[in-house]
């Protein structure tokens, strides 16, 4: 762990660069809030035109300090920030925190400023610009002028924030107060010139008040500082929860193969999130939402779900958003029945059949003691959901009460869906740790990420080899764009397996040879300058070995017209049927380096049902990590033997996946593109063809 960002995070002196008297001010409010919140530290107010501020000594500027403070509070104009950190490092200060705006974020010259700030602020640790600051509510230190603070009291507890926006921590603050969320760390790392997301994560890995670390992400700026923050995190069992902004961005690489327009920059997150074990929240209602069920503590290890209910029609909302999630709604076993059953009797509930409801026999505490109980200790159940009906505006601490009593003997998790709007009963669960959400779906997607949180902890983390060329693989010939011959000699060279052909030529073919390969062949131009053939008429399926030389003069005549190109040379390969398409692919940018798979044939675009997964550099995908991402296809069970349809040579596949991960991870940057689509997958025992690809090096 930093120290510096130990002594900002913790500090016990603080000076305030460019304090105003007036606390209702922007620079006026950091020490009514440092005071408001009762700071046990120093402060030392700076300003050269007063005395005194909120009672305490003001210092006429940064050489008159007492003392080095831990972290420093800068306020003042954006043209005297630069001196201040200058002054501030010779003193002697770890960390500053730069709320003044006018940098990177103003444009080019914004930018110009920035970088002559961090090399002014020379040892010093540097906190923004552009920020709102930091909150450390487990301490009761508030280092920022955010008019959240102006609330009394926080829940203190154990999820901790780390936002690129300010305003985002502002609203999580107070959302999280008015639900009973208890935060421990917050922090705005806004322009991040120096300190950034994975500097604040690896602080709160070691932080011993943090369980769950919470991530508003608008870009990452530093991944391999991020990937090994979030995988140290993934280790020591804190799971992340990520809400990414910008998913609808358009900057998908123009590039010539079908990877590049199916990759785009939000799938490259995505893998990266995968790749780290970090739970991304779709919607921002799911970003306070999750991270409240995983600092509950408790573990969900299946998906077998009870609903407890006071009303029916709430329950079956809540039961059909659990069946849309995968989890299931059994009915309790007998013994479990029965004792349901013995603490209501007649036929006033229904009491033994899920969704549990109490309707009928009243919100009577001692029943919601004993079904609470009872189901808690069912082995039919994982988790259990209670739901708040009406009762709980008139009654809010009804059913707190209930659970508070009868939660201390289990560790499965219990959750709370409140039906009406009713915030009073939906805080207080939610600070007993029974999270408690007003969405039905909210449920499904709290339990989904504890089961999620669960099964990382368990799974090892699997890293492939180191990534080495073959021996007897030239390099020579390795620039530009490969034809697909070329292409798939390379493939080849890694062991991956082609459809059998033959290179002809266009004038004057010699089809020796071809006579194995059946009685109807593929026709394909074969060009190192036209990639996409079928678009300008360059690929013909089901040509009859007699057909072939009339059939290459008519593509030849077809081709030119359409591109202007002479095709010179063609490949004749053998028909190939009953094996299913699929692509493999890589694209590349400044996330990193990923691996793609998918359907394939010239629908790839058009379905769009593929997967990715990134690779450290030098280093293959496992064939564990391989496996992984063809079964998080759609089309999976067709590989898989979907009804009745023979099993696919997924062995085979999950080969091929990882040599062409090889391939990608030992050429390094010099391969701009690759891809091979299709390659055909055959019945188990069969193996896989590579039937075209392409290859583009710098």
């Amino acid at each position: 762990m930093s120290k510096a960002i130990q002594k900002l995070m913790e500090p016990r002196s603080i000076a305030v660069i460019g304090a105003s008297t007036d606390p209702k001010k922007t620079a006026g409010r950091p020490i009514a809030y440092l005071q408001k919140h009762h700071f046990k530290g120093r402060i030392y107010p700076v300003n050269p035109r007063v005395e005194e501020i909120a009672g305490l000594k003001c210092y006429p500027d940064i050489a008159s300090l007492p003392e080095a403070p831990d972290v420093a509070i800068i306020m003042v104009g954006t043209d005297k920030v630069q001196n201040a950190v200058k002054e501030l490092d010779a003193l002697g200060v770890p960390a500053a925190i730069v709320l003044t705006s006018g940098f990177a974020e103003h444009g080019p010259e914004g930018l110009k400023k920035q970088e002559e700030l961090i090399v002014a602020a020379g040892q010093m640790r540097i906190l923004g610009p552009n920020t709102i600051g930091m909150v450390n509510i487990t301490d009761d230190i508030p280092l920022s002028p955010s008019s959240a603070l102006e609330m009394d009291e926080f829940p203190k507890g154990s999820v901790s924030v780390i936002s690129q926006s300010g305003g985002i921590l502002g609203s999580l603050l107070s959302r999280a107060t008015a639900s009973g969320v208890g935060l421990s760390k917050l922090v705005s790392t806004s322009n991040e010139a120096d300190l950034g997301l994975a500097d604040f994560v690896d602080y709160l890995v070691d932080d011993p008040s943090t369980k769950v670390i919470v991530l508003y992400i608008e870009s990452i700026r530093h991944p391999e500082q991020f990937r090994a923050a979030a995988l140290r995190a993934r280790q020591a069992g804190k799971p992340i929860v990520v809400y990414k902004v910008g998913k609808s961005e358009a900057g998908m690489k123009a590039a010539i193969s079908h990877t590049g327009a199916l990759a785009g920059i939000d799938k490259m997150y995505d893998a990266l999130f995968q790749e780290a074990g970090i739970i991304r929240a779709n919607r921002f209602s799911d970003f306070l939402d999750i991270p409240a069920a995983l600092s509950s503590g408790r573990i969900l290890k299946g998906k077998r779900v009870a609903i407890l209910t006071s009303t029916g029609g709430a329950g079956t909302l809540v039961a059909d958003s659990l069946g849309e999630w995968g989890f299931e709604t059994p009915a309790p076993d007998e013994a479990t029945a029965a004792r349901l059953r013995a603490l209501q009797p007649g036929d006033q509930a229904v009491l033994d059949r899920n969704p549990i409801d109490v309707t009928l026999a009243g919100l009577q505490p001692d029943l919601l003691r004993g079904a609470i109980s009872a189901l808690l200790d069912s082995p039919s159940y994982d988790a259990l959901i209670l739901i708040l009906g009406s009762s709980s505006l008139s009654m809010p601490d009804l059913m707190a009460g209930a659970a508070r009593d009868s939660m201390q003997g289990s560790h499965k998790p219990v959750i709370a869906y409140v039906s009406p709007h009713a915030p009073i009963a939906g805080a207080l669960m939610t600070k007993l740790g029974v999270p408690a959400f007003s969405q039905p779906e909210s449920c499904s997607i709290a339990l989904s990420s504890m089961l999620h949180a669960h099964r990382l902890k368990q799974e090892t983390l699997s890293a492939g080899a180191i990534a080495r060329l073959p021996q007897n693989l030239d390099m020579t010939a390795m620039h530009g764009s490969l034809n697909e011959s070329q292409a798939k000699q390379l493939f080849a060279a890694f062991g991956i397996p082609g459809v059998r052909e033959v290179m002809v030529d266009a004038v004057k073919p010699k089809l020796d040879g071809i006579s194995d390969f059946g009685e109807k062949c593929v026709v394909k131009i074969l060009s190192n300058e036209i990639v996409h053939k079928t678009e300008v008429g360059g690929v013909a399926l089901n040509v009859p070995l007699s057909d072939i030389p009339e059939k290459l003069s008519a593509m030849v005549a077809k081709v030119h017209l359409k591109s202007g190109i002479s095709i010179t040379q063609f490949l004749v390969q053998e028909m190939v049927s009953g094996g299913l398409e699929l692509m493999i692919g890589m694209h590349r940018d400044p996330l990193g380096t990923a691996i793609l798979v998918g359907m394939g044939g010239v629908t790839a675009e058009l379905f769009k049902d593929t997967h990715m997964r990134l690779i450290p550099p030098g280093k293959s995908l496992s064939e564990q990590e391989a496996l992984g991402m063809l079964q998080q296809l759609k089309t999976w069970p067709l590989l898989d033997g979907y009804r009745g349809r023979k099993e696919c040579d997924v062995a085979a596949l999950v080969k091929a996946v990882v040599q062409f991960s090889v391939l990608v991870a030992a050429m390094g940057d010099r391969l701009l593109e690759c891809e091979i689509n299709p390659i055909f997958v055959f019945e188990k025992g069969q193996g896989v063809k590579a039937a075209d690809g392409i290859a583009v090096f710098s």
